[in-house]
């Protein structure tokens, strides 16, 4: 039975799909589940499309709520779980890592369906093909069929937002200068042509090789803006370096020089982002506690925890930004921990307000048992749970050692605490160790 072109699948057929479709991506979903409902017409859309083109992929969906047995043989957890069963095996299905929309689905199919590569048979070709986008990754390899080879299709067949071509003839190696296999980026902006050598010892690692074409594939220099804060945040590189401007200031835009120039040598450790505080980068200023005012200045952010670092005084020359950035790298700089200033009535309501720069004597008071809620006020869950802080505050008011505090973590960092989500609450006992 199909809806819209996508098979519905049950205990009954599902052995039977497998064998009649070599590329089956199969929809596990609850008929309640929101996120499955959105999908719905996306997938439905992407199943039409495979069939127009007549694509050996074809699209099924399975209500994992009322087939249990298919639920608890694939070990389905959470909704939508899309998995791709190949050439009728059951055993080793492969989770679906595309986007979530129809375009997303038809390109990732695609690339599963047919080579993944296309096959470049001359220097015309090739060169057409290098030209016809921003940006391309071509394999060169001596053997087509040997292992390096085949860990390049499979890397190309999950980055489908890039475009792969791959090359074995040997006058192709000889127009683009290499003698071994290599995968080379090819780019109309910053270097033209990059290579990345295969070790001919370990091979070629399809996460490393993956890893390295997200970081190469970013321009040097990323201007922070609706289009890119996408790429930025999923780049996975650890540090990122911003350069504050208004843009509206030509004397400001000259600063772009030095910053770039500094870029080049912290590739794949520091993406350095360009933030225009008039345009979309207003959004981020809150996150900095900085005003559009602040402009120009500098500001290193780690990822993993959200610690921001500053310079003494900002200064745009490459030389002093690359020195700071290797401070900060080597551990030589304290972060800039945000503290709004303590309000004055902060202790007399039975709810205690907290600031940066008075937590610690409070938090780690060793007299007092603290218990601190850390909320962000945009967070409804935080605005729910209002009331009930202030009860349990009311009902201790008046004992001396019990201290019930709340601290806004957008406005208020701290050195040894990182706050992940909201509301967090911690508990602070009372006693000697800074217990938490």
């Amino acid at each position: 039975k199909e809806e819209d072109n996508v098979l519905v699948l049950h205990e009954h057929n599902f052995a039977r799909a497998l064998s009649e479709h070599q590329l089956l991506l199969v929809e596990f979903y609850a008929p309640w589940c929101g996120h499955c409902q959105q999908l719905a017409p996306a997938f439905a859309q992407a199943a039409t499309e495979l069939r127009n083109e007549s694509s050996p992929a074809r699209l099924g969906k399975v209500d994992a709520t009322a087939q249990t047995a298919l639920a608890t043989e694939f070990g389905i957890t959470s909704y939508p779980t899309l998995k791709l069963f190949r050439d009728g095996n059951r055993t080793h299905p492969l989770a679906y890592t595309g986007r979530m929309d129809s375009k997303g689905i038809v390109r990732w199919m695609q690339r599963r369906a047919g080579p993944s590569a296309t096959l470049l048979q001359d220097t015309n070709t090739a060169a057409a093909f290098i030209s016809s986008q921003d940006l391309v990754v071509v394999g060169f390899f001596k053997d087509l069929k040997g292992e390096a080879a085949q860990a390049f299709f499979e890397v190309a067949a999950e980055m489908v937002d890039m475009t792969f071509g791959v090359a074995e003839a040997a006058e192709l190696f000889q127009a683009y200068g290499l003698s071994a296999d290599t995968v080379c980026l090819f780019k109309k902006f910053d270097e033209r042509q990059t290579n990345f050598p295969v070790d001919p010892a370990r091979g070629l690692d399809t996460a490393e090789l993956t890893q390295l074409l997200r970081v190469h594939s970013l321009q040097l220099v990323m201007e922070f803006t609706n289009e890119t804060s996408n790429q930025i945040f999923s780049a996975k590189i650890p540090h990122h370096m911003l350069l504050f401007l208004n843009k509206s200031s030509s004397e400001q835009l000259l600063l772009q020089d030095g910053f770039r120039a500094a870029a080049g040598g912290f590739r794949g450790e520091v993406l350095f982002v360009v933030v225009d505080v008039t345009g979309h980068g207003a959004d981020v200023l809150p996150f900095f506690g900085m005003t559009p005012a602040d402009a120009p200045t500098l500001r290193l952010v780690k990822m993993e925890n959200n610690r921001k670092y500053q310079m003494e005084q900002d200064n745009f020359s490459d030389s002093a930004i690359r020195t700071f950035i290797q401070a900060v790298l080597d551990g030589k700089v304290k972060p800039h921990l945000l503290s709004a200033e303590p309000p004055e009535d902060w202790d007399t309501r039975p709810v205690k307000v907290l600031v940066g720069k008075t937590f610690e004597q409070v938090a780690f008071d060793e007299t007092k048992n603290v218990f601190v809620k850390f909320y962000a006020p945009w967070c409804p869950h935080c605005q729910a749970m209002a009331a009930a802080w202030e009860e349990l505050a009311e009902r201790y008011k008046d004992r001396e050692d019990i201290v019930i505090a709340e601290m806004d973590s957008t406005a208020n960092e701290l050195e040894n605490i990182t706050i992940h989500g909201f509301p967090t609450l911690h508990y602070f006992p009372a006693g000697p160790g800074r217990k938490v």
